[in-house]
């Protein structure tokens, strides 16, 4: 590198190019090796990292659910589940409101902030609306029973990812068996998929299908998020079509009982 630094200086000199004196580096001394050892220390830089335990697996829920044998057991495991993003971010895990002996189950969405503070489904403004919709036909807290497909309101009321209903779904399964309803009402595109492995809730809805829980089949009426209503004032008219119908089907469910 040196010498053919110094023969270009030398052309330059010769074609009348003005140089100035260039300093020429003296040749670099070797860089000093790090003597390697035997030992087990660790170099600086690692010496400063501190190493994080790795954070166990949360149990599956299957396995937890193995010992549940009654909705006291069933919420004590969901409170105590970890979800990972949703439930740390929830305050609390949201369970259920109204009669465990009614016919009809009501099964929703996600849980709503309000809902969140007060750890009951379809409370606050969506939970008075769709409270006047059942009471149209005159349903109540005393002849339905309502939960969510899904137990905690994800951070910023995003929708769950699959993998997050994924993780709910052996609850709401095990919540649908210890409650054994005569009827199910799938309220909103979320828990119509989820419980159905069906898509296309504007298509769906009112369409009455059915869900097999521990070897039983239970008719099911997928019907609009209240949340959806009152954005979408046209669709009332549909969400009382599907009133009806569910009337309709109370009706036969009571006569064969």
């Amino acid at each position: 590198m040196e010498q053919a630094l110094k023969s270009l200086i030398s052309w330059w000199d010769v074609s009348g190019v003005d140089v100035p004196d260039i300093p020429v580096q003296s040749k670099r001394k070797p860089r000093p090796k790090i003597p390697l050892s035997n030992s087990t220390a660790e170099s600086p830089r690692q010496s400063q990292a501190t190493p994080v335990p790795e954070k166990p697996a949360p149990p599956a829920a299957l396995e937890l659910l193995k010992k549940v044998a009654t909705l006291d057991d069933l919420k004590k495991v969901i409170q105590d589940f970890d979800a990972g993003e949703i439930s740390d971010h929830a305050r609390q895990a949201v369970f259920a409101r109204g009669n465990p002996e009614a016919d009809i189950m009501v099964i929703g969405e996600i849980p709503t902030r309000d809902e969140d503070i007060q750890g009951k489904p379809f409370v606050g403004k969506s939970g008075q609306f769709i409270d006047k919709v059942f009471g149209s036909i005159g349903l109540d807290q005393d002849t339905l029973y309502m939960t969510h497909v899904v137990n905690w309101c994800p951070p910023g009321g995003r929708n769950p990812s699959p993998d997050e209903i994924a993780k709910c779904l052996p609850f709401i399964q095990k919540h649908i068996e210890l409650i054994k309803p005569k009827i199910i009402v799938l309220v909103g595109g979320i828990s119509f998929s989820a419980l159905t492995g069906r898509t296309g809730m504007m298509k769906n809805r009112g369409q009455w299908t059915s869900i097999s829980i521990a070897g039983t089949e239970i008719p099911a009426l997928p019907i609009y998020d209240p949340d959806i209503l009152m954005r979408q004032p046209d669709l009332k008219k549909d969400s009382w079509m599907d009133m009806l119908s569910l009337r309709e089907e109370i009706e036969t469910v009571n006569t064969s009982s």
